[in-house]
């Protein structure tokens, strides 16, 4: 008999951790007919709570300029986060579950939220386009090894 345990990966909690709105020029920029640049940007980071336990935070702005004036018609911002359980995974598998699977997860939660209240602040629906975190994964690992190699 081996002493060998399974792996095991649980959700404990998803919840939203931040949320933010900011519409700096309304209600002016509503009195005009607008075209809108968005800028998107993602980040996951994961802390080590204690024994097998993680907090994962996948935290999205998303930042619309008026094409015309180039002046920002809103920010909104969500940090959705969760809890999860890794337990029996080497330390290399952690750190890729982390950075990808839990940010998959949570990934359907933040464009909800982004596109809510990005509607409530008065503006269209924003769609989010699906990320991939393993090929996001596997690029900032290139560079790291790129950037270890340089030195």
């Amino acid at each position: 008999m081996s002493d060998v345990q399974p792996p095991v990966f649980e959700i404990n909690r998803i919840y939203t951790k931040d949320l933010s709105f900011e519409s700096p020029k309304s209600p002016a920029i509503f009195k005009q007919e607008n075209k809108f640049s968005v800028d998107v940007t993602l980040d996951a980071k994961s802390t080590l709570l204690e024994g097998d336990f993680y907090e994962v935070i996948l935290s999205v702005t998303v930042t619309a300029k008026d094409d015309a004036n180039k002046e920002v018609a809103y920010v909104a911002e969500t940090k959705q986060a969760a809890i999860f359980t890794l337990k029996n995974f080497q330390d290399e598998q952690k750190k890729q579950i982390l950075a990808t699977v839990c940010a998959n997860i949570l990934f359907p939660y933040a464009r909800e939220t982004i596109s809510n209240i990005i509607n409530r602040g008065g503006f269209p629906q924003l769609y989010l386009a699906p990320v991939n975190f393993d090929a996001l994964y596997a690029q900032q690992n290139a560079q790291a090894s790129a950037g270890q190699t340089t030195h």
